[in-house]
């Protein structure tokens, strides 16, 4: 039987480049974590005056980015932390991350340069200060280019056909779209760039010192890729802007090398020469990985900034709601998914105005109202939401006479608001229903096999039995929510593997027969909910969609 143990004494570095903070994980070479760092941007960097990570421009509707600078400022400050912590960076063997999906980066004409020669002697961000065509970067809740959208999916035939061909119809936080809208509205923007990264492979590149790859998982939320040749569409690239193809570089499979570390990090914080840096991918596809989520049937969903709903087939099926990219640990499967923007900020804004500003308040809320909320449906959106395309604004309907026997003779009547409680119940029930019914309508098991959750509000017991009430199966939690970063350290061994072995193996190869002694493996968290129960949310979730449909004919982006 082959050998698939890593090097004794090595050590796996995953970085996860969110919205909010940078976060590092190191696991050793039996998968248990070692140490782990994180810096958050608002806290800990000030001066770039961002809130919750983001600057969100009152004098454009819908555009949010973040400055480019605080991501590089980021990665150094973590490392420090790392390296007051004892962490002897001379044993990491391999290197991988995670970056929030569709963000993009603009390098400057001569950048390259600059990135090739960093002077060890000082910081990243004094050398770095003129890299960039422009200074912030358009981020995943950005939902100013509806306009540039619709032109992609004219372009190529209509937004089933962008589907069919890049795994997603086009959506303003699709890093295509952005492009455009840089392309038609700041040209000199557009002609100065030599180079455009996603948050990905720019972190990759700030460690290899020249510019990695974009991975063909993360490509894949561009509206730019073909999903089944993994290749770049000539056809996507014309209809988003000229010369494309040479800004974007090529791309490459989410397990290849990127490089060795520059020599900037050696001298700089002592890694060996020889470290590997393995292509970084998105946070969805890392958390995949970190749950080692490789069984059809088996759901997860991820409660962060965006919540997310993903699993794994071998025959997607692109649609015009949902998104299919490239697994990142199969080289032949894929990862289907659900995003939406309103995520932990529109929990927290429930939570701040109803529950005292305290999840403890708001549990006892959740818990003392009960499943169903007396018929009491909510839609919250504190931001423009993706799924539905909803704009900023609160809904809420009672459904009278709602028993959750039948849909006979019920009829919604819209409210101003709901008692503090009601409303508690309502954000968390609304989101989950809206889940299960567009998964369903995805074609995603239902009900799932069983439900891995991960994120923040993962460690939310209250939370998790609404999960397993309203979706009818087991609940299962990891030891640890920061999924990304924990599947990024994965993948990096699983690259480092890939690599030493000259060719590809599969990702379960890592963990075989040991999956419970590492720190990869999940509990069971809360069990399935009462069959009689899950049919009644079947008939409120019915409800909601058809509430949510007439929403989205009366006010949507779309």
């Amino acid at each position: 039987m082959e050998d698939y143990s890593l090097p004794h004494d090595s050590l796996f570095l995953g970085f996860d480049s969110s919205t909010q903070s940078l976060k590092a994980t190191v696991l050793d070479s039996n998968l248990n974590l070692v140490t782990s760092e994180i810096v958050h941007f608002d806290s800990q960097l000030p001066h770039y005056r961002t809130r919750d990570g983001v600057y969100r421009d009152a004098s454009e509707n819908g555009r949010i980015v973040s400055p480019t600078l605080m991501w590089v400022e980021a990665l150094e400050l973590v490392l420090q932390k790392l390296s007051k912590s004892k962490l002897d960076f001379g044993k990491i063997a391999a290197i991988s991350g995670s970056g929030q999906q569709h963000g993009s980066v603009y390098w400057k004409s001569g950048s390259s340069a600059i990135l090739s020669s960093l002077d060890p002697s000082k910081p990243l961000v004094d050398q770095l200060g003129d890299a960039f065509s422009t200074k912030e970067s358009p981020i995943w809740m950005d939902s100013s280019t509806t306009e540039q959208c619709r032109e992609i999916e004219k372009a190529v035939g209509g937004a089933l056909e962008l589907s069919r061909l890049t795994g997603s119809r086009a959506h303003e936080r699709y890093t295509g779209p952005q492009i455009r809208k840089i392309f038609l509205k700041l040209p000199e923007i557009y002609n100065q760039t030599e180079r455009i990264s996603l948050v990905s492979s720019f972190m990759a590149s700030l460690l290899i010192g020249s510019y990695a790859c974009i991975d063909e998982t993360d490509g894949a939320g561009m509206n730019l890729m073909d999903i089944k040749q993994r290749a770049w569409s000539k056809i996507a690239l014309e209809a988003t802007a000229p010369s494309l193809e040479e800004k974007l570089g090529k791309l490459a499979p989410a397990h290849a090398v990127a490089g060795f570390i520059a020599p900037y990090f050696v001298e700089r914080f002592h890694f060996n020469k020889n470290c590997l840096i393995v292509q970084w991918s998105g946070d969805n596809p890392n958390s995949l990985a970190g749950l080692t989520l490789n069984t059809p049937g088996d759901l997860a969903i991820s409660l962060g900034t965006s919540d997310t709903v993903f699993g794994i087939t071998s025959n997607p099926q692109p649609s015009l709601e949902g998104h299919v990219f490239p697994n990142p640990v199969d080289t032949e499967g894929y990862m289907v998914m659900l995003c939406y923007k309103n995520g932990s900020l529109t929990r927290e804004d429930v939570r701040n105005r109803c529950a005292k500003e305290s999840w403890e308040v708001f549990n006892e809320f959740l818990e003392k109202t009960p499943p169903l909320n007396g018929g009491k449906i909510g839609f919250y959106y504190k931001d423009h939401e993706i799924l539905p395309p909803l704009p900023v604004g609160f809904h809420r309907y009672v459904l009278q006479g709602f028993t959750g026997e039948n849909l006979d003779g019920i009829n919604e009547c819209e409210v101003e608001e709901f008692d503090p409680s009601s409303e508690v119940r309502a954000v968390i029930e609304g989101q989950f229903l809206s889940m299960r019914g567009h998964a369903e309508r995805f074609g995603m098991p239902s009900p799932p096999k069983r439900i891995i959750a991960t994120g923040g509000a993962s460690a939310n017991h209250s939370i998790l039995k609404s999960i397993a009430s309203i979706f009818g199966c087991d609940v299962y939690t990891v030891q640890r929510p920061d999924s990304a970063s924990l599947g990024a350290a994965l993948r990096a061994a699983h690259g480092w593997l890939c690599n030493t072995r000259g060719k590809f193996v599969p990702t379960s190869c890592l963990y075989k027969d040991k999956l419970e002694k590492t720190s990869l493996s999940c509990k069971l968290a809360v069990t399935a909910g009462d069959k009689p129960l899950v049919s009644k949310y079947g008939l409120l979730m019915k409800k909601r969609m058809e509430i949510e449909k007439h929403l989205v004919q009366k006010l949507g982006r779309a």
